[in-house]
Parts: structure tokens; sequence; C-alpha cells
């Protein structure tokens, strides 16, 4: 980190540790393969969630059955979601409810990895989420003797007092972890800001570097998924965000990516992208058909 070297040293450390020895150099992977044509033999498919599998308390349609499908067709299936509201064990329990098979083991989301990443610093931290996320962390540290600050999507704690609270933390000297710095999320009533705002405030005022631990973070990926069950160019990653989604797959080294167009997609996306999704279709169902015809 800029501010402060050892910390920089610190968090350097425990990354590399993190990635688990899935391989640093994912730059000599980086797919020019995923460019414009599917590798063959697709065995494991990385499915973001809110988006992608549904759009607040609704389903995406023909979700259920379409994930069935490509289970039945041979493909290992992992969720990986920068969902920051709720706490893996809720968001669990929402799919389930709305018609989804998911094991609750299955669901590698960014609250964990930073919850990880806590305990792996030893880091007692000031924690801007809400009541559900703040489950996936042994505990809710008062504000006196935090050490470190975690951002995600809470509402009830992203208010100035809080805010402020987090700055003079940070102003002390520390760390910054952003469960992910999204810019904005599809509700059921429209785009709703992320919490991507409130991570680069702290940036701004502080002059530190957040860690971002969720999507589009290179270890994010490579954490999601063992090699006993695929190699990266026989991954593909199913998104609604071109760029944390697919270009960040990608340039993680991952095969392929699909870019869904439902969740907080915009038309033209995919042309922003780099480097762009290897394919995009309409919504998850047309996605498993993609995945079904190139493998």
């Amino acid at each position: 980190m800029k501010a402060d070297h050892s910390i920089e040293d610190r968090t350097g450390s425990t990354m590399d540790a993190f990635v688990c020895g899935l391989g640093k150099n994912v730059h000599a992977r980086r797919i020019a393969l995923a460019m414009n044509s599917a590798s063959k033999g697709i065995k494991l498919a990385l499915i973001d969630i809110s988006g992608t599998l549904h759009v607040g308390s609704q389903a995406i349609q023909g979700g259920p059955p379409a994930l069935k499908k490509l289970r039945e067709a041979g493909v290992t299936v992992k969720f990986v979601t920068n969902t920051s509201k709720e706490s893996s064990t809720d968001l669990h329990s929402q799919l389930t409810g709305l018609g989804y098979d998911v094991a609750r083991e299955d669901i590698h989301s960014s609250l964990g990895a930073a919850s990880l990443l806590v305990r792996k610093m030893d880091l007692h931290p000031l924690l801007l989420l809400s009541e559900s996320a703040r489950m996936d962390f042994e505990k809710d540290y008062d504000y006196s003797c935090a050490d470190s600050v975690v951002v995600g999507l809470g509402p009830e704690r992203l208010t100035y007092e809080w805010l402020n609270r987090a700055f003079r933390i940070l102003d002390k000297g520390g760390q910054l972890i952003a469960a992910h710095d999204g810019r904005y999320f599809k509700q059921e009533d429209g785009l709703s800001l992320g919490p991507g705002a409130f991570v680069h405030g702290l940036e701004y005022c502080t002059g530190k570097k957040a860690l971002v631990v969720g999507k589009p973070s290179r270890e994010f990926f490579l954490t999601a998924f063992s090699s006993d069950l695929a190699v990266a160019d026989e991954v593909v990653m199913i998104g609604d965000d071109a760029t944390s989604d697919c270009s960040g797959a990608l340039n993680a080294g991952i095969g392929n990516a699909v870019l869904v167009q439902t969740g907080k997609y915009r038309s033209g996306d995919e042309e922003k992208a780099k480097p762009p999704p290897t394919a995009t279709v309409p919504d998850f169902a047309a996605a498993v058909e993609w995945i079904i015809n190139n493998s």
C-alpha cells in the first residue's frame, strides 16, 4: 500500500498464500483462445448469482431447469458471487427457495474471501456490512479496537457516522479491504448503487488503496475451484457483468466467458470489455445451450 509499506509487505505475502499454489503466472495462460472461440471440453462452469440466476426475489426465467440440464450434461458447477449484502447461508436459502439445486459448499463468495483474509492477517475489522453479511465473520469488532475496515453492500452502515469511523481507522494506518468495488447492481425496481462509490471515496480521502478480494480479482477466480475438477482452459464463467465477470475471468486465465443479457447488462457492454466475452447470449438458459454445443 502506498501510505504504509509494512502493510504492503504484509498484504503481499498474505495474498501469495491466498492463491493456494494454484499459480501466480496467470498472464502466461491468458487466452487468445478465449477471445472469440471456445476451448474444447468444458468441464466446469463458474456461475454468477445476482443478475444471472435471479433479480431480487425473482428467478431468471428458465433458470432452475437450465441448471439441472447443465449438470446432466456432465458439467460441474460452482457459484461465484460478489453479493455482499447477504451471508452465504442466507444466499443459499434464497437460491433454494427460488428452485435452484445448490449446495452451500459450492458457493464461493467475496464475503467468504474477505473473512478468510481477515483471519489470515489476524485483523480486527470495522465491518461496513449488513447484519446478514456480518454473519460470515467471526466477530463484529467494536470501533474502539478496530485496526482495519471491510466494506461491502451494507446500507445501514454506509452513513456519514460509520464512514467517518472508517476514515479515522484508515488514517491511523488501518488496512482497507473491499468485498468488491462494483459500481451498481440490478434490483427489481432498477439499477442501484454498489459499494464501489464508498470504497473509492475512502481511498480518495485516505490515500490508501483498497485490497479488493472479489471479482475481478485473479485470486478470487483461481481459488473458486481446485485443479482436480478442471484446468483453467476447461472452465467457463457465466455472468451479467462484462468487466468483473467476463474480462476478470479471462484475465485470470479462465478458458471461456459467456455474458448474459440479464441483470445489470446494458446494450454494448460486451464491446467495451477488454478482453471481450467469448460469447454473449440472452440469458442463463441460452448460456447453458452454448456450453453444451461447445463441449
